[in-house]
């Protein structure tokens, strides 16, 4: 199996990791403009020669180029695998039909504790949920001043909205994809960036269920808690300790352990549905893709984005 990997910034090189632990595939070509030793690249998309030779394609590039590179591949080549990181585009756009199997990378539906609340969930009737994800911006990369980084910078795509959207994709997997919401989206805190680093919104899903998500660049003690009410239990998740804790309404508790992930487990796992599993039960397709741009779309409207 050969692979084309278009981008090789921090998750680039993370999806190559990956990919380099599967003995299917055979070589993995990488676009970039850095030289990289041993290793077959291209210093543009257009530059690759006998396109239709590689089986697996993954855009790890900015987000804003995202969408010129998603239809310039679907225009090469077709019956083909395409993986685009998540989110899909920095902004809603119109795509053209598809002419190859389209996947995004909102990972985190690969946490066992996410499937195993799905689990849970179904045939529930989710009344409300409470979602919070906050991390300081300045910590997440230690080989780069922030500053300096797209996360900081609008025009590059970056903000919160952007970059935790995948709050918006479990939201929407576990209880329905939001059909009403009312947000707030702006830059509160002294960051030295240009970019939103707080959302907050309260919505209505398609299976009525009422969801309250707030998400922040500015928080020094990172948090990813999940709370969801059903009519007979509560689910309380703590996806950085690792904790799921089912509450019923006799008071009576279920505890669930989780081995603690390692690095790479949920890319392995994803990339290994994607390419190896016929029937495709957790990864996140076009069509759930583009649904999360256009809410993430509503939020920039609503905020003059």
């Amino acid at each position: 199996m050969k692979v084309l990997l278009i981008g090789y910034g921090s998750i680039g090189r993370r999806h190559d990791e990956v990919l380099s632990s599967f003995a299917k595939i055979n070589e993995t070509h990488i676009v970039t403009k850095q030289t990289l030793a041993d290793r077959v690249t291209f210093s543009a998309l257009e530059n690759v020669g006998n396109i239709q030779s590689y089986d697996y394609f993954l855009i790890a590039s900015e987000t804003k180029k995202h969408y010129e590179q998603l239809c310039w591949l679907n225009e090469q080549v077709s019956g083909k695998k395409i993986f685009c990181e998540k989110p899909l585009f920095e902004k809603h756009y119109d795509l053209p039909p598809m002419n190859n199997q389209i996947y995004i990378g909102y990972v985190l539906r690969f946490h066992p504790i996410l499937q195993k609340m799905k689990s849970l969930l179904d045939g529930q009737e989710v009344l409300t949920a409470n979602i919070a994800c906050g991390s300081y911006l300045p910590s997440w990369r230690t080989n780069i001043d922030y500053r300096d980084s797209y996360s900081a910078k609008k025009a590059e795509g970056g903000g919160v909205l952007l970059d935790l959207s995948h709050e918006l994709d479990y939201a929407a997997w576990l209880v329905g994809s939001l059909q009403e919401v009312k947000s707030y989206q702006a830059k509160v805190s002294d960051l030295e960036i240009d970019s939103d680093d707080l959302v907050s919104l309260v919505g209505k899903t398609d299976q009525k269920a009422i969801i309250n998500l707030v998400m922040d660049y500015f928080s020094p003690s990172a948090h990813r808690l999940i709370r969801i009410n059903t009519n007979t239990f509560t689910l309380e998740a703590d996806l950085i300790k690792n904790e799921l804790i089912q509450t019923h309404v006799n008071g009576e508790k279920d505890v669930f352990a989780f081995q603690r992930l390692q690095r790479n487990d949920m890319f392995q796992a994803m990339h290994h549905e994607i390419l190896f599993n016929e029937q495709k039960n957790f990864v996140c397709t076009l069509g759930q893709g583009l649904s999360i741009m256009q809410t993430i779309n509503t939020i920039q409207e609503q905020n003059n984005e």
